[in-house]
C-alpha cells in the first residue's frame, strides 16, 4: 500500500506458494518492479493490482458512508493532518518522509 517498489518486492518475496500478493500503492510512474518470472508459474503465485479497492462507486460509496455513520468504518483515524492551502508543500514533505497517512486541505 505504500507505493514503494522495495516494499512490493518484499511482499511478493514472502508470499507463500500458491499465494496472492495484492498492491494498492501507487509508486512513481517510471518505477519498475523486478521479480523472478519463474515464480509465477513454478510457485503458482499471483501478483495483482487493486485501484480504490476495485470498487464500483455508485454501489460502494453509499455503503461506506452508511458504515461510517454507524461507527463501523472509522476512516477518520486515517487522517493525520489538516492544513491550509498555503502549507501544501509542507504536506508533500510529510508524505515523502512518511510522516503522514492522509491529509486534508482546508480552504477558506
Amino acid at each position: 500500500m505504500a507505493g514503494s517498489v522495495p516494499a512490493l518486492q518484499l511482499a511478493y518475496r514472502i508470499t507463500r506458494r500458491g499465494g496472492t500478493t495484492v498492491t494498492a500503492g501507487l509508486p512513481a510512474p517510471a518505477a519498475m518492479l523486478s521479480i523472478p518470472a519463474v515464480s509465477l508459474v513454478a510457485e503458482e503465485r499471483t501478483l495483482k493490482g487493486c485501484y480504490i479497492g476495485t470498487s464500483v462507486p455508485s454501489r460502494d460509496l453509499p455503503r461506506y458512508l452508511a458504515l461510517f455513520r454507524r461507527g463501523r468504518l472509522p476512516i477518520d483515524r486515517l487522517l493525520t493532518h489538516r492544513l491550509p492551502l498555503a502549507d501544501i508543500n509542507e504536506g508533500f514533505d510529510r508524505l515523502r518522509e512518511g510522516r503522514a497517512v492522509r491529509q486534508v486541505l482546508q480552504f477558506g
